[in-house]
């Protein structure tokens, strides 16, 4: 089993949960919850029981601390998590409306994630014949977006496997509009890319074919889409499959993707090479089915890591077998 590194945001989000009158006043309440992308993929391989790490960096304060144990308290491997000994920990509110979507506020000004630098990107994170994973928050600015690329620059150099959820924060980046050119210099790196189609749509300026073109003159070797309750589309260089989702009455769709990918990711660690998944329709496409579940099953719920699926909730929502037996036999067609 391949381990996957995450690399990226830890945050807390605050959930709104629900609303009280106080005297003329309506009062938000709000519940706080471990977050951030990659740090909610992270949990959501442990949580299927992969090989998970996070790197990235807290503040030394309550809300780091909370972070830190939440991780571990999922098996999540906390050794490439920094502590800042002054920035503040990042922090996101998160409102949603009657069908479970959600519009987020961050608060992330010199935070402690964002001052993550070069010099503690380790050698040993590219060990082990890793998944290295990472999405579009850590390049919104041109400090941690250097950071970024270099620790993609050293996954590559390892042979490591490179994933890239682009999962853009539009009010995260300058004038609320997420820079392109900065993140096709990531998109060019990643092996395998995981879209939704508002954000293929945003990347490719009307013209998807030619963009999902684009991706595959470079690193990629396949392209996920997710269109929230919509069809799962899986482009490879040379075919293009169609998976339908599970129906389901969404409460968060909070972790929805990084449950998506996450399960993805537990998946594709089970394999000596991205190639054989690409080689096998059957099992590429049973892989999707199984990463959809996970991603139902997280937006079933509400926040982040708790939300995330089991192993033992995904298995009963399969009509095929995905066990150590099924996987070991489909290794060696």
């Amino acid at each position: 089993m391949k381990p996957v590194i995450c690399f990226g945001e830890a945050l807390i989000d605050f959930l709104n949960i629900d609303q009280v009158d106080d005297g003329c006043l309506t009062l938000n309440n709000y519940r706080q919850f471990p977050g951030g992308a990659p740090a909610n993929a992270a949990v959501a391989v442990a949580k299927l029981g992969g090989t998970a790490l996070f790197a990235g960096q807290v503040g030394d304060d309550p809300f780091g601390d909370f972070l830190t144990s939440a991780l571990q308290s999922y098996q999540v491997n906390t050794e490439f998590l920094s502590k800042h000994p002054k920035a503040k920990t990042a922090l996101a509110f998160v409102m949603l409306d009657q069908n479970g979507e959600r519009t987020f506020s961050f608060h992330r000004h010199e935070t402690a994630d964002m001052l993550f630098s070069p010099e503690q990107v380790n050698d040993s994170w590219f060990s082990n014949d890793a998944i290295f994973h990472f999405c579009s928050n850590t390049l919104t600015e041109k400090p941690i977006a250097l950071c970024t690329q270099f620790a993609v620059n050293k996954a590559l150099a390892s042979d490591a496997i490179v994933s890239f959820d682009v999962n853009l924060r539009h009010n995260l980046w300058a004038n609320n509009c997420a820079d392109i050119t900065m993140v096709n210099r990531s998109i060019v790196n990643a092996n395998v890319i995981k879209f939704s189609m508002d954000e293929l749509e945003y990347l490719a300026q009307g013209d998807i074919d030619s963009y999902l073109q684009f991706c595959f003159e470079h690193q990629c070797q396949l392209i996920l889409v997710t269109d929230g309750a919509k069809a799962i589309t899986c482009h490879t260089p040379n075919d293009i499959y169609i998976v339908k989702p599970p129906i389901i009455t969404a409460v968060d769709t909070t972790a929805g993707g990084d449950g998506f990918i996450g399960g993805f990711l537990y998946a594709l660690s089970q394999f000596p090479s991205l190639n054989i998944l690409i080689r096998n329709e059957k099992l590429l496409i049973n892989v999707i089915e199984f990463a959809a579940q996970c991603g139902a099953i997280a937006v079933s719920r509400a926040g982040a890591f708790p939300a995330l699926a089991t192993i033992d909730e995904v298995l009963p929502q399969l009509d095929f077998e995905f066990d150590d037996v099924t996987l070991k036999a489909l290794q060696k067609e």
